[in-house]
């Protein structure tokens, strides 16, 4: 397993982090899976209050390791945003006594989603100082699932010691807040690269064959592992054995091999070549939308079941407009009104009305939610 820093914390962790929102089903389960992922090298472990049980089943688990093992093992847990300072310190307390922790190594801000809870981090910052100084919390982060441009405004604030965001093969619009995080010696920590990268634990047999000789999940960690600016991605195992098909690939974290960029020249030409004009290409200068479509990704969910046959993701993932607040944001393609606002913005001249409705024909089904609600 390779260790990289982990920016400004000085913290060295294992290229794959162990998250622990899917092992829900029991306490045994969760501590033969913590006790799998140490033992094969996975040095940080990260849960979140909003969890369901997950910080006291990672609490049972460090609880079977410590305290020999603690000074090399990195928790990280989340809390919401919220302006209330004592709501914080006693957030910060319980997921202590949740988790066995006399200190947490990283604490971050859960869901940095809008506007408003950036403007509650203005407020919240000097109590979790506190909780540095004091000794309960070593470093300050966020997680985000944000605009761009919210995003890039978060980094810019400086409180922050790493991030954890999204960014994928198949989803590459965050990069710029990956440049700038690097350039602040932050930590980059990818969240959920095999489920919301595309569900590529299983994926449709079109792409299978479009990436061989390797899978697609595989390319995947290995267009994130590649990449040295990433500290850690996460692996989200619901049991020990899921644990072994990700890291098989815990040392390859060399540049791209020609094999490698081989294929993902031919997911790209396969792409242009299925969407022809219809491709759109993600600068999301339709927005915003007066009827509060999301515009860019109900279409970026219709380029990727049009060009790889990824409708079981593309369904997964529409049905949870609507459906999980500010976690994923917008409404379904079959809201709009041809008001015809996002046409002249379009620099490819896409008719976003009549692919919007496509897409609702193709993806729309069973409405979903976030795991832990």
């Amino acid at each position: 397993m390779r260790d990289r820093r982990f920016g400004k914390t000085n913290l060295n962790l294992s290229v794959f982090s162990l998250g622990t929102m899917r092992y829900l089903a029991s306490e045994e389960i969760a501590i033969a899976t913590v006790d799998r992922a140490v033992s094969m090298g996975i040095n940080h472990l990260e849960t979140a209050k909003g969890y369901g049980k997950s910080e006291e089943y990672l609490g049972a688990a460090i609880g079977t390791r410590l305290p020999r093992e603690r000074d090399r093992l990195h928790i990280t847990t989340k809390i919401s945003p919220t302006p209330n300072a004592a709501a914080i310190d006693r957030s910060i307390d319980e997921s202590l006594k949740r988790l066995n922790l006399d200190y947490l190594d990283c604490l971050a801000i859960h869901g940095i989603n809008t506007w408003e809870h950036l403007d509650s981090v203005h407020t919240s910052i000097p109590t979790i100082r506190k909780a540095i100084t004091d000794g309960r919390v070593r470093h300050i982060g966020f997680s985000t699932h944000g605009s761009l441009e919210l995003i890039l405004a978060t980094i810019n604030t400086d409180y922050f010691d790493f991030i954890n965001l999204h960014y994928y093969y198949f989803f590459q619009r965050n990069a710029p807040a990956i440049k700038l995080a690097s350039e602040k010696d932050m930590g980059v920590f990818i969240i959920s690269p095999a489920d919301k990268g595309g569900r590529l634990y299983t994926p449709p047999e079109s792409l299978k064959k479009l990436c061989l000789p390797f899978s697609p999940l595989e390319l995947n960690y290995r267009f994130l592992l590649s990449d040295h600016r990433i500290t850690t991605i996460s692996v989200g195992p619901a049991n020990p054995t899921e644990l072994e098909l990700p890291l098989q690939c815990c040392d390859r974290d060399y540049p791209l091999t020609s094999a490698e960029i081989d294929i993902f020249e031919r997911l790209e030409t396969q792409s242009a070549a299925s969407l022809g004009t219809d491709k759109c290409s993600q600068c999301y200068a339709c927005l915003p939308c007066p009827e509060n479509i999301n515009i860019p990704e109900v279409l970026r969910l219709r380029n990727l079941a049009v060009a790889y046959n990824m409708t079981d993701f593309g369904k997964y993932r529409y049905g949870m407009f609507e459906n999980a607040g500010h976690w994923f944001p917008g409404v379904k393609g079959n809201r709009c009104t041809d008001c015809g606002e996002c046409l002249p913005r379009c620099p490819e001249n896409l008719d976003i009305p009549a692919l919007l409705k496509d897409t609702h024909q193709r993806l729309s089904g069973t409405s979903g939610r976030r795991l832990w609600d």
